[in-house]
């Protein structure tokens, strides 16, 4: 059983919101470029672990006594 929750609205976002600061925010800065660039791409790359994670997310069962 997957987590939708966790694709759609946590691994999702950071995918998309690292490669926006990687490919639109990194050209504009100047002299900082590699460095912007490192932490867009860290952000996506823990996005795509997050959605992996959601893939093999399963809930336990509470067994009561």
């Amino acid at each position: 059983m997957t987590s939708k929750a966790i694709i759609l609205y946590v691994g999702l976002p950071m995918v998309i919101f690292g490669a926006f600061i990687a490919l639109a925010i990194a050209p504009l800065a100047v002299g900082v470029e590699s460095t912007i660039e490192f932490v867009g791409s860290l952000i996506g790359i823990l996005g795509v672990v997050f959605m992996i994670s959601g893939m093999f997310y399963k809930k336990e069962i509470v067994v009561q006594e």
